[in-house]
């Protein structure tokens, strides 16, 4: 068997919920669990959090099917709609909450005809410009579907676009848009991502909407999770399989782009590109072995990937690779491939089997 695997701490995840409900008392949470939950696989997520989490929070009505299959009584927010007519009324037969960000989706609400009304999530585009109404159109459709026999009830939300750059002026601009609808009646209302849930309580409101952090990474560029209370999920680890020395001036990998300035202890590890790990990852890109960072030399291959041992002499074939997790955090390995935390995470593929620690 290939020596990669992605080891899933369900502990840490629900000790990380746990963490984002603590942040705002009172207050109700959708587990945000698109994407295959972030990568560590919706089924496990959703029975570790079965009896803890409010509710779950979804990209489409696929994934929506799949954690209703799973919790027969969560709430279940399709927090971009339905993008086909037709898809109103799986959403009825589903009992879900739906996202509602435009005329054309609200137009084919009010045209369909359901089994049982839907709790809506009218979007407001408070300063993001992907989705959502704006304030004056969130205001008219409000009226319109105030009453409708397809609206069981009205709820807000918004998205923040800057809140992971505290002291964004953005941030406060959105809080103060969505704040400026408080004369309307709504059910309840959501805005905090885990951004906002983790330092912007007065963006907390009815429901928190915790997507990275459950999985135990920082929503900040600058701030460690772990210094956030945070508790890494996923831990990707794999194999040196082989070690060889090169001389100085000698290449390693494709393009010949990495050249040993000395003699180089080499070892060659088992992941690579088609298993997630980030092709782009530069020269340098740390890993761990027997607990000491190691820097990655040359370009990442298919299957494959090379790193310098020569400050590691004890280094031997068969010694285990963290590409991240608890002892290399996730956003430390995305911050030197120029990216972040979400994107790495949910990248690794379906080859990488999944094991998992309750």
């Amino acid at each position: 068997m290939r020596p990669l695997v992605a080891t899933v701490d369900l502990a840490a995840l629900r000790h990380n919920h746990a963490l984002a409900k603590g942040c705002a008392p009172g207050a109700r949470a959708f587990a945000v669990v698109k994407a295959n939950a972030y990568g560590h696989g919706v089924r496990e997520v959703v029975t570790a959090l079965h009896d803890d989490a409010d509710g779950f929070a979804v990209a489409c009505l696929e994934e929506a099917a799949e954690v209703r299959a799973l919790h027969q009584s969560a709430r279940i927010l399709l927090l971009e709609g339905c993008f086909e007519p037709l898809e109103y009324q799986v959403a009825a037969h589903l009992g879900l909450d739906v996202a509602v960000q435009g005329g054309e989706q609200a137009e084919a609400l009010l045209a369909a005809e359901l089994e049982r009304p839907l709790r809506l999530w009218l979007k407001l585009d408070s300063g993001m410009h992907r989705l959502g109404f704006s304030a004056p159109d969130l205001r008219d459709w409000h009226a319109r579907l105030q009453g409708a026999r397809q609206v069981a009830e009205l709820n807000l939300m918004s998205h923040f676009a800057c809140a992971d750059e505290q002291g964004h002026p953005l941030t406060a601009q959105q809080l103060e848009s969505f704040l400026s609808l408080a004369d309307l009646p709504f059910a309840a209302r959501s805005l905090a991502n885990s951004a906002a849930i983790l330092s912007l309580p007065q963006a907390h409101l009815d429901w928190l909407r915790p997507g990275i952090m459950l999985y135990g990474a920082s929503p900040f560029a600058g701030r460690d999770a772990t210094a956030l209370g945070l508790q890494p999920a996923m831990s990707l680890t794999a194999q040196l399989i082989a070690i060889r020395e090169v001389p100085a001036g000698e290449t390693v990998g494709y393009g010949a782009a990495w050249r040993a300035g000395r003699p180089a202890r080499i070892g060659t590890v088992s992941c690579g590109y088609a298993d997630g790990y980030p092709r782009n990852a530069p020269a340098g890109t740390p890993l761990a072995i027997r607990g000491r960072r190691v820097p990655l030399a040359g370009r990442v291959s298919m299957d494959m990937l090379t790193v310098d041992l020569s400050e590691l002499p004890k280094a031997r074939p068969g010694d285990p690779v963290e590409l991240w997790g608890a002892g290399l955090p996730v956003d430390e390995v995305a911050r030197a491939c120029g990216t972040i935390g979400y994107e790495l995470l949910t990248r690794v593929t379906a080859r990488v089997p999944r094991r998992y620690r309750f």
